[in-house]
This record gives C-alpha cells, structure tokens and sequence, in this order.
C-alpha cells in the first residue's frame, strides 16, 4: 500500500535533486570538468569549484561523462553538449583507442597513454557510452551502433571466458571480477533496446543474467559476491568472501529491469532479496547511509559510505517499487526515501554541483575534491527515479 504523503516526500526530494543536477551539476562539469583544449574531461573538482588538472585520466571516466553529457541534451538541459560530445568522444577516441581496437587504461594529462593494458570495466563505459550518444544524437545512431558492434565483435574474439563471460584482464588474471560485467550488462541493456540489430546484445545481457544468477548470487543467502576462481567459484581467498551493498543495489536494479523485460519472475524474486540484504545489512550503524564492504556473513568488512552506494539504492527501490511484488510497494517507496536523503547528504558542498565522495564511520564527511566518476552514478540515479515515479503515478 503507498503512502500519499511518503509517496509526496520522495517525489519532493527528486525534484529538488533534478534542479540541482540540472541548474548547478551540469553547467559547472561541463565547464570546469572539461580541459579546454584537448576536450578531455577533469579528474576532480575541488570543494573551490576548480579542477584538478595535474592528474592522470583513467578511461572509464571518459566515456562516463560522455554518458552524462548526452543524457543531458536528451533531457533538454540548456547547454552545448553536442560540442562537447563531439570533442570528449575525439579526445577519448584519440588517446585512448589502441591499434588493436581496444581502449587502453591510464593517460597523463597531456593525454600520452601511459598505461596501455586491457581492463573489461573500460571497455563495458565504451559500449555504454555509445549507446547514450546514439539515443540522445539520432546522426551518430549508426555510427555509434557501428563502433559498439565493432567493440563487442573483438571482445568476444580475444577475451571471452571459456564458461560464460569475459576475461577482464589480458594475459588473464585471478580473481575473476562481478563488477565489470555489470557494466556490460548495463551496456547490453541499453544497445538492446536500441539498436537496429539487437539480438547480439540481447544474448548478452541474457548470458550475464544467468551468470549472476547461477554464479555471482550465492544459492544460500542471496549475497552476491565480487570476487571469483577461473570456474566462477568464489575466490579461495578472503576477497571471494566479500559483497559490497552499493552492489547488491546495483544488480538488483539490473536484474529487475531485465527480469522485467523476460517476464521472469525468478530474477525479480533474485533482486528484491539482493535489496533486502542491501538496507538490513549494508548500512551504517545509525542506519543513514549504505557502507562500502561486507563480508558473507554480513558482518562489516569497511564502514566507510561513499557517494554512489547511495544512488543505486535510490535506483533499485524506484524499480522495484514499479516491477517487484506489489504488495511491498509502499515498502520500496519509504526506502526510496531513505536513500534519498543519505543521497543529498553527500551533496551539502560549499559549491553547489558537487559532492563529498565518502562519509567516516563518524558520520563526518571527508573534505576533498569531488570525483567525476561518480557523476554518472549521480544523474542515472536521478533520472532512473524520476522515470520510475512516473510510472508509479500512471499505474495508480
């Protein structure tokens, strides 16, 4: 049963997150967050509102702003996006693509690719990234769909797992890794319900649902874990016992949209306990905010919060609220709640726009620059809850 004036209060603190994201966040990331003249995008700002601009630049973030800064212009945000979409994707494309059709890791800041290695996670932002450029720009669609199609292709040639996924290291390395893979199954998601040839993307998000299902979510408690062997059994180590909150968010958002879209009421069953174990374990000890680690007892492992923990929680009870069972709808609604006002707590900067990255034990923030990977956290979350309360009032 939903609660009118719980339903009012989430819907007030998202419309207060949306002005803030588009009357503050987006106009100062697209102009101090971008370098001027390579078009390559800032690291961190400071808490003074001026970038960082002596550190490296990792390639997830690259395409993570492109995300950010497309999804903008689909939005209608006032602003020149299409030029800075142009000139990131140049400078992304310029420094970071190898000869081998691979995105590298790190560069410097003049823009030297100064680690060439192949890691999954960045080339899942890549996918991820063309696929927002394709929605929000209907004259880069097919080029967008052309170079994600590319990408995948040479993935699949040179780095898929001999079970089911990919190597996300190249020579491949132990222990295996969750997280990327959700980053592709994000990616796959959003190619599926665009592309003009969407079958390829579609098998891949079905092959990571089922990985996730028979292999990161433990059968007993529900948990799912990080870190895996070469046959996708938990790490031998004590990494493999590790399951982070943010995480447990993040895949039951995932697993509820693609569950969702299957009809398979299985892999929604599957989210909506990944959440329970989320708020009934995964926060702090004054119940506030989602920590960074836990161990599979569900026993602290790192008690620091950081930012995006927050947003996936926000993302995964707006969906769940839309597509779980719907006699805990009034449940996810106030846990939506919750997670929006441990979300807004991170923003309370002396620069509006930005963001403190983590929250100590303490409940004290860490004053330091804010970092720009998590701003795609940041607006998919607003943007996801706000599509989801719509649906929510439609449905009513």
């Amino acid at each position: 049963m939903l609660n009118a004036e719980t339903t009012r209060s989430i819907e007030t603190a998202v419309t207060a997150m949306t002005n803030w994201l588009e009357n503050d966040a987006l106009p100062l990331w697209g102009s101090a967050g971008v370098e001027q003249t390579t078009g390559g995008f800032h690291e961190r700002i400071g808490q003074d509102g001026q970038p960082m601009i002596d550190d490296n630049r990792r390639a997830r973030v690259q395409p993570r702003q492109l995300y950010c800064f497309s999804a903008a212009h689909q939005h209608g945000v006032a602003g020149d996006w299409e030029t800075i979409i142009r000139n990131g994707l140049t400078y992304f494309e310029n420094t970071f693509r190898k000869h081998d059709g691979l995105y590298g890791a790190l560069a410097s800041p003049e823009g030297v690719l100064i680690k060439p290695e192949y890691d999954l996670y960045n080339q899942a932002f890549a996918l991820f990234s063309f696929s927002q450029i394709a929605a929000s720009f209907p004259d880069a669609t097919m080029r967008m769909e052309e170079k994600a199609t590319e990408l995948l292709r040479l993935l699949t040639a040179h780095h898929k797992h001999a079970v089911a996924g990919f190597q996300h290291t190249d020579p491949p390395s132990l222990p295996l890794c969750s997280n990327p893979h959700m980053h592709l199954f994000e990616a796959a998601l959003a190619w599926e319900a665009l592309a003009e040839r969407p079958e390829a993307w579609a098998a891949l998000a079905d092959e990571i649902a089922n990985l996730a299902l028979t292999k990161f979510i433990d059968a007993k408690s529900g948990g799912l874990r990080e870190f895996f062997d070469h046959d996708w059994n938990p790490h031998p180590s004590d990494k493999g016992r590790i399951m982070e909150p943010g995480h447990q968010f993040e895949w039951a958002w995932l697993l509820a949209r693609w569950g969702a879209l299957r009809n398979d009421a299985a892999a929604i069953a599957k989210a909506e306990r990944l959440f329970e174990i989320g708020i009934a374990h995964g926060l702090s000890e004054d119940g506030k905010v989602a920590v960074m680690s836990l161990y599979d007892d569900f026993s602290v492992h790192d008690p620091v919060a950081r930012m995006w923990p927050q947003t996936e929680w926000l993302k995964a009870a707006t969906k769940l609220a839309v597509v779980g069972n719907g006699e805990k709808r009034g449940h996810y609604i106030a846990s939506a709640g919750k997670a929006a006002e441990a979300f807004s707590e991170f923003l309370k900067t002396p620069v509006r726009g930005l963001w403190y990255d983590k929250r100590l034990a303490d409940g004290s923030l860490v004053d330091e620059p804010a970092p720009a990977s998590t701003f795609y956290h940041i607006l998919c979350a607003i943007y996801e809850a706000r599509d989801n309360l719509d649906a929510l009032d439609r449905s009513s």
